[in-house]
């Protein structure tokens, strides 16, 4: 019986030993308690506890936690909304009344969650309760804000602390959907025919001031161009007066009869007539008669054009 006795004190003294120690994983840290009362809180690795006294309540995560949500709410112009959306949390810090307020306000895991989800859901509810359903689409941003303000000092008195909320789906009942779809769509086609209808007002606008233009520029081009017609009819005129004055002149210095030059015309005008001719059918009286009588209304032409002259050679005869 004797040598039984050491043999189980080396055993009751290896398991005291083995029961003394406790790992705590990297990202964990472990409430301590003494008979069911708060004791400590212990980090990741080896730790030492008194045996068969002192029991690990609960291993606590201080890693970042993430959970999915679903839920449904109505708008003021009682519109169904359906949200999907990932909540990511965490512990507030590492600090003993933090991690007392994690480990003891709620009976288990599975109930602080049910907490979670259900105060998340309600602020949002409260929020979109109050806007119409068209305005929801567009207020992600708004709805991630008041729901971070509404539940954050709610979650701090739990220990948590709000990271994000991102509301990755926001839908509606398939009538609403198909309807605002439509909207989507006739606005579009508005927009379209709008940018259309400018760009045909446009393109008329910019062909008219282009005819416009065009116009000017051809009546600026009329313009010069009569003038230049004008001008040359007027140098063509004064040259043939200066010719038939300096012709005249010099058959009055040989003593010929000036009519010598009309008739010189006259064959000349019939010459251009027949060379220069592209169809038109002009009707001249080629007799005697008519030769002279053309002669006649063109020497009366001549005298009227030059009167001085006139009057100066008929003063000339009288005194001859």
């Amino acid at each position: 019986m004797a040598p039984a006795l050491p043999i189980i004190l080396v055993v009751f003294f290896l398991l005291i030993l083995f029961l003394s120690f406790v790992t705590v994983q990297q990202g964990y840290v472990a409430v301590i308690t003494i008979f069911g009362k708060y004791r400590r809180v212990i980090g990741p690795g080896l730790n030492m506890k008194l045996p068969f006294i002192e029991r690990i309540y609960k291993r606590v995560s201080i890693q970042n936690r993430s959970v999915e949500l679903e839920f449904q709410a109505i708008t003021i112009d009682q519109a169904n909304v359906y949200f999907k959306a990932m909540l990511l949390y965490s512990v507030l810090d590492q600090q003993e009344n933090t991690i007392k307020n994690v480990a003891f306000k709620f009976i288990d895991d599975r109930s602080f969650m049910q907490a979670l989800i259900r105060t998340i859901e309600g602020s949002i509810r409260g929020f979109v309760a109050m806007k119409k359903q068209a305005e929801v689409l567009g207020l992600r941003k708004d709805i991630t804000e008041h729901v971070k303000e509404q539940i954050d000092k709610i979650l701090e008195e739990w220990g948590f602390h709000l990271q994000d909320l991102q509301l990755n789906d926001i839908t509606f009942d398939e009538a609403i959907m198909l309807s605002m779809s439509k909207v989507v769509a006739s606005n579009n086609l508005k927009a379209a025919a709008e940018n259309e209808g400018q760009a045909l007002l446009i393109t008329k606008t910019k062909a008219a001031e282009a005819d416009g233009n065009a116009t000017r520029i051809a009546a600026t081009a009329e313009k010069e161009a009569a003038q230049l017609r004008g001008q040359g009819v007027a140098l063509f005129r004064q040259e043939v007066a200066k010719g038939m004055s300096e012709a005249a002149k010099e058959m009055e210095q040989a003593k010929l009869d000036t009519s010598v030059i009309l008739f010189s015309m006259w064959t000349e005008a019939i010459k251009n007539f027949a060379e220069y001719g592209k169809g038109n059918v002009i009707f001249l009286d080629g007799s005697s008669d008519g030769m002279q009588k053309t002669m006649k209304e063109m020497m009366a032409l001549n005298s009227l054009m030059t009167p001085n002259k006139a009057g100066s050679i008929s003063s000339d005869n009288k005194g001859k």
